[in-house]
């Protein structure tokens, strides 16, 4: 199974090509579907098979709270200053982990990270 990422219109575009220029098969909400609501971005990550990422903590209330099913969710959170740094961290991960991250909720920060199954 091939690794395949959404990157949420939230992401921070300088992320998204750092994930293509690593050679992961990424789709852009923001090139491809700009404007489409949460919902929608959840049922693409679940038609194209996708780990979603974003910085948009709404995400973690839809897996949560209204118990969202067969999603896979990188959340990151930090501060502008510390792009280049959390863009390395999430590469890193998604090479260690790879496909490990499918039923996963990720959480980045600049200090730590927490993978929680689904």
């Amino acid at each position: 199974m091939q690794l395949k990422l959404l990157a949420d219109e939230s992401l921070d575009f300088r992320i998204v090509t750092d994930l293509m220029h690593e050679g992961f098969e990424t789709i852009s909400v923001l090139k491809d579907y700009r404007g489409i609501s949460d919902k929608e971005v959840m049922n693409l990550a679940k038609k194209f098979k996708s780990i979603l990422i974003t910085e948009d903590s709404d995400f973690g209330e839809w897996v949560f709270a209204h118990k969202e099913k067969d999603i896979s969710v990188i959340f990151l959170r930090y501060r502008h200053e510390d792009i280049k740094e959390i863009s390395s961290s999430l590469i890193k991960i998604i090479k260690k982990y790879n496909v490990e991250l499918y039923g996963k909720f990720i959480v980045i920060t600049v200090k730590k990270i927490r993978i929680r199954e689904l």
